[in-house]
Parts: C-alpha cells; structure tokens; sequence
C-alpha cells in the first residue's frame, strides 16, 4: 500500500485526503514529509498542496458532516501523532456516511482515536493558558517562551489577547521556532528566529524575585507533595516557570 507524503501544512494535508477519497485509495500513511521515515518496501506518494482540493475538502466537512468534525480534525492535526492522518481520513471516511451523528459513535475506533488526540490536545491548551509566565523586555513587549508537547501554542492567541488586551505580547514556541503576537489590535502567528540575546526590562528581575518569594510564602511545607504536584503540572513544563527556577 502506498504511503502518502505531504508538506507538513493542514492544506496539504486535506490535499491527501481529497485525493485519497476522490481516487478511492486507501494508503497505509499519511505523514508529513519531516517526519518520514524512508522504507524501501512501501510505495512513497508525494501530495502537492492544492488550496482548491484543501477547500473542498473542507467545505465538504462543514455541509456534510458538521464544524465540530472540522474542529476535531483540527485538533487531530495538531497533535503531531505519527497517526494522526490516516486516523483523520478513516474518521471523515465514516464521518461521510453517517453526517452530523458521526460523534456519537464513541465505541467506533475511527471516532475514538480522533477523540483521544483531541482530549490530549485541549488539556495541553487549558494547561498552558493557566501556567504561561511573560517576561517584560527592554522594549515593553511581554515575552513567554514555551515547549508544548503538542503543536497548540496557535491555539492560545485569542485568550491571550482578550486577557491582555491592552499590552503588545509574544508567545514563543521553542520547539517549533514559531510564535503567537499580538500588536494590541490583532494577534497572529509567525516563524520566530531569535539570534542575540533576550534583554529584559530593568524592573523584571525585581518582580521575578518577588514572585518567587510569594510563591515559597504561600507554600505549605508539610503538605509538599512532589509526586501530586507533577501529576497536575507534568515536569516538561517546568523549564519556562518562574517559581520553578
């Protein structure tokens, strides 16, 4: 069976599913071209991303199926699981067939793997809404660097934006090299290079320091319980905490 290899982009890959479905083919991947792996024994099928192909695709999802299908693929995509496209195709192969109701057939693999990859996705982005810390820089722009695990730091411009509304802002995916800023009207997302070193505002290691101490104020010794506290706030998300330092 052939394996299909796209761009990495999500118009390149609704362009796999359209010519998967249209040709009535059935690969045995969908991955992106970054992260495949060559193998002599399959049959290597490289996608163009065509916007015309992607839009009917996604068209289709929304009259045929529904916008929280549309979501949950999104979501799929997100996740960067190596599955994660032929999960999606199988999902709106079913999805096709049985139009808005598809979601309520939770014990059907085809819906439940999509499921799973959505739960992990939105409990990253609710986590990292709340454990997000700015630092103020030189030139009064707030600046979060962050590692998710999954791709959801596009996810997070809106509740930024609507809580800091009055303040220019930059959430830097490390990991990715790609960041969320807003300009106090807007926010949009951008590839981020980061060549010299980050120079922060005159006050912002006072105001570190302070959060630190209030943070091992508030703390209860005798109720320290480190194994609890990794299961709310898991250890890969450490790096960027202040109060972790």
């Amino acid at each position: 069976m052939p394996c299909y290899i796209y761009d990495g982009s999500f118009d390149g890959l609704l362009t796999a599913i359209y010519d998967a479905y249209y040709n009535k083919d059935f690969p045995e991947q969908i991955v992106s071209r970054d992260n495949f792996i060559d193998n002599f024994l399959i049959t290597k099928v490289y996608i163009q991303t065509d916007e015309e192909k992607s839009k009917k695709v996604h068209d289709a999802i929304l009259q045929k199926i529904s916008r929280h299908a549309m979501a949950n693929i999104m979501y799929a995509y997100l996740s960067e699981h190596e599955n994660a496209g032929i999960y999606i195709l199988e999902y709106l192969r079913f999805g096709f067939k049985a139009g808005r109701i598809v979601d309520s057939y939770l014990a059907d693999d085809r819906v439940n793997n999509i499921n799973r990859l959505v739960t992990k996705v939105t409990r990253e982005k609710h986590l990292l809404s709340g454990i997000i810390r700015f630092r103020l820089l030189q030139n009064n722009i707030y600046y979060a660097p962050i590692e998710p695990q999954y791709n959801t730091t596009c996810l997070l411009g809106k509740h930024f934006a609507e809580r800091m509304s009055d303040q220019i802002f930059v959430i830097h995916d490390v990991k990715r090299s790609y960041g969320v800023f807003y300009d106090k009207n807007k926010w949009f997302m951008s590839d981020i290079s980061i060549k010299e070193d980050i120079v922060f505002h005159e006050n912002e290691l006072f105001y570190q320091e302070l959060w630190k101490q209030y943070f091992d104020y508030t703390t209860i010794k005798s109720r320290i319980n480190p194994k609890l506290q990794s299961n709310h706030m898991p250890k890969r998300y450490w790096k960027y905490l202040i109060e972790m330092k």
